[in-house]
């Protein structure tokens, strides 16, 4: 059977407790439904709760829980559990505490999650094996400094990562760790950059974390810096950090117009990069900005014009 997340937008005061309780109930009548629960999150300071089901449909999982507790959620979406399992750390309930009648859990589902990408420099690689050798040395390398800062690699391309983190600190120390990395050991044909986010697993979107791994991946387009936060991001490692700024060169937080900027920009671009006949003034029109102003906007976040921005976007894509 397919296995579903789904999403409480908890009413201010509900508490754990409360929400392990309810878990209790659903497990008790399940069977009823042709449903099983394999665990939950519940986060009382966002006062959000996710449920993993295994069930025959949508319709099985709301009528479960109207008849055990009422609690109907608000949105569900059907995930691969091993996908849940990389970005969440689990898709079962933990242990339950020693001499605890109750399994009561207090574990959030927001995530951290950070996009690295390599990009190899045009028409200066002469020896391509020898590249593609120092990207495996250096993938490895960096499949340890994700491990030590407590994150999970959720998925691996040969000119790319994606990776979860339950802490914006240690995920932004260990996009240091990577940067250090490679201006200590990479050869200059080889770029990299990366993007860090924050979010939940279920939104509106069809995909666990989509709209998350949307924002880190088109934030890595980013030339401001390395390593690219989203304003989220910077608010939550100062607030995991006694209120310090974030004070790590090659680092560099978006603000929510330069972001909202970046995922329109990008979406567009996505959309018409392979026609032949798109141009700048296409930006112009579809992003609502007089041609000066979206040169002005542009090259603080890329370092590029609008044609030289779809110019290299489509090198990157052929190659």
């Amino acid at each position: 059977m397919p296995i579903y997340m789904d999403f409480h937008d908890l009413p201010e005061g509900v508490t754990s407790r409360q929400i392990a309780e309810m878990h209790q109930a659903d497990l008790k009548i399940e069977h009823k439904y042709n449903c099983r629960g394999l665990t939950y999150w519940c986060d009382e300071i966002r006062q959000t709760a996710f449920c993993l089901i295994e069930a025959p449909n949508e319709e099985a999982i709301i009528e479960l829980h109207n008849q055990s507790h009422g609690a109907v959620p608000q949105r569900i979406i059907e995930v691969n559990d091993t996908l849940v399992e990389s970005f969440l750390g689990r898709i079962q309930d933990p242990e339950k505490a020693q001499n605890t009648k109750l399994n009561i859990i207090n574990e959030t589902a927001f995530r951290t999650l950070m996009v690295v990408k390599f990009n190899k420099k045009f028409l200066r690689t002469k020896n391509i094996d020898t590249l593609n050798a120092a990207i495996r040395g250096y993938s490895k390398s960096i499949i340890n400094i994700v491990s030590n800062h407590q994150g999970s690699v959720v998925k691996q391309r040969p000119d790319s990562f994606l990776m979860s983190f339950s802490s914006v600190t240690n995920a932004v120390e260990s996009a240091a760790k990577i940067q250090e990395l490679h201006n200590c050991v990479i050869t200059p044909d080889l770029e990299f950059k990366i993007g860090i986010s924050a979010g939940v697993p279920v939104t509106e979107k069809e995909n666990i974390f989509e709209d998350t791994i949307k924002e880190a991946n088109y934030m890595s387009h980013a030339v401001n810096g390395n390593i690219i936060l989203s304003p989220d991001v910077k608010d939550l490692y100062e607030s995991e950090n006694q209120n310090n700024p974030v004070n790590i060169e090659g680092v560099n937080a978006l603000t929510n117009v330069e972001l909202e900027f970046v995922l329109n920009l990008l979406e567009f671009t996505e959309s018409v990069w392979a026609h032949t006949n798109t141009s700048a003034i296409d930006y112009h029109q579809n992003l609502g900005l007089s041609k000066s102003k979206l040169y002005r906007t542009m090259m603080p976040i890329f370092g590029q014009s609008p044609n030289g921005f779809l110019k290299n976007y489509r090198l990157n894509k052929a190659l």
